[in-house]
């Protein structure tokens, strides 16, 4: 199949697949005599578990380290130490972003109380630097 009818059977744009290909994720067919791209039944599969992996969050460089170990459809890979540490640690390390999303979320929730606190209407500092109240502040444009 040509790579449109890939990207049809896949929902993945033709751009995406040919980055794939540079990412050494997916490979046409050799045999094409026509020179267009041209991929046998089993790059649709390919395609699917790159999309899967992808939406796990894996990059592509860590996708081609666990290609050898896919199979089927779903989340299935073959069982060993290497690939469980390669995931491990993408957990580990979604697990620090969270942490950090979390510190980032509580100090402007912090800076959100603090401020409407001191505030006993609407107090901003104008274009001056001098505080001025809502009732008299200009109209903002």
């Amino acid at each position: 199949m040509l790579i449109g009818e890939l990207s049809r059977r896949t929902g993945v744009g033709a751009h995406q697949l040919r980055y794939y290909e540079s990412q050494g994720l997916l490979e046409p067919d050799r045999g094409s005599t026509s020179g267009y791209r041209e991929y046998g039944e089993d790059a649709v599969l390919t395609v699917l578990q790159i999309r899967k992996l992808l939406d796990a969050g894996l990059s592509t460089q860590a996708i081609a380290y666990l290609q050898p170990c896919l199979s089927g459809t779903g989340p299935d890979l073959v069982p060993c130490q290497e690939t469980l540490d390669l995931l491990n640690g993408r957990l580990q390390g979604l697990d620090e972003q969270i942490e950090t999303l979390d510190r980032t979320r509580q100090a402007l929730r912090d800076y959100i109380k603090t401020t409407e606190a001191r505030m006993p209407e609407y107090y901003c500092p104008d274009e001056a630097g001098q505080v001025v109240s809502a009732g008299s502040r200009p109209e903002s444009k």
